[in-house]
């Protein structure tokens, strides 16, 4: 197997402060989302970088000419139809909305903070793939110890978790990647893709704004704006040398197992 680094964004409005009970407006929500989408513009235009973005149908039916661009270059997933809202009919109609927005085909799933859902439901609204599984303990959310920690099929269903380090399993995700020693993250994601032939990362674009002023716990805006993206701009850097950065999709139709059938 070559190595891969499947590097994605949840894209989505900024609703994060109404968990901490901090008033925001559904059009600041999508205001801020935007501007984090537009910050993060110098990385999806980089042409040795493929991403996969999760997108809620909401977000994609405001700026529908943003998506139906970055769908040129990068996969458009579902991130169901709104952020803090789901039913499960919202399976099927975000990815018939974010295929009729798009004009690509939508093969993958990410729910929204990574919420469980019945495979047999993901299937029957026609996903190829899910990544809604962070394999590790994350207090307040969820323990997920007992589920591997690669690609493997569950149901009939391709399941690509989020990356966590080998043997301890710490999760390599935003909240580490702000909260971490940058040389500390860096060593653990070149342990995981030496150990696992790819890394499967996740961000948020709003992270890229500043968000000092919406009543969010420190762990969560310990970096945020012009400072996160630099870093995320060395990471890449450095991954670059590890792999190559590809899409969700064409990940799982080169490495998963009976990927025949999947073409």
């Amino acid at each position: 197997m070559n190595r891969h680094i499947l590097l994605s964004f949840d894209v989505e409005e900024f609703d994060m402060p109404l968990e901490y009970n901090f008033n925001i407006s559904a059009e600041e929500q999508m205001q801020v989302g935007k501007k984090g989408l537009d910050a993060i513009n110098p990385i999806l235009t980089d042409p040795s970088v493929s991403a996969t973005l999760f997108t809620t149908a909401n977000f994609a039916m405001h700026y529908p000419d943003a998506i139906k661009q970055l769908a040129a270059k990068h996969e458009i997933a579902s991130h169901t139809f709104y952020h803090s809202a789901f039913i499960d009919e919202h399976l099927l109609s975000s990815k018939n909305k974010l295929e009729e927005i798009s004009g690509k085909p939508v093969t993958g799933l990410r729910m929204p903070r990574m919420r469980k859902v019945l495979m047999e439901k993901v299937k029957k609204a026609g996903y190829l793939y899910d990544s809604s599984i962070n394999p590790t303990y994350l207090p307040g959310r969820y323990n997920n110890f007992h589920l591997p920690r690669t690609m493997y099929s569950d149901e009939g269903m391709i399941r690509v978790p989020a990356s966590v380090s080998p043997i301890i399993r710490i999760p390599l995700f935003w909240l580490s990647f702000k909260n971490l020693p940058y040389p500390v993250f860096k060593m653990l994601a070149q342990q995981t893709i030496k150990k696992d032939g790819y890394l499967c990362l996740y961000f948020h674009p709003w992270e890229f704004t500043e968000i000092e002023n919406y009543g969010l716990p420190g762990f969560t805006k310990k970096l945020n704006g012009e400072p996160l993206l630099e870093r995320l701009h060395w990471l890449i850097s450095d991954l670059k040398k590890e792999g190559d950065f590809i899409t969700m999709d064409q990940f799982v139709k080169e490495e998963a197992p009976g990927k025949q059938a999947l073409l």
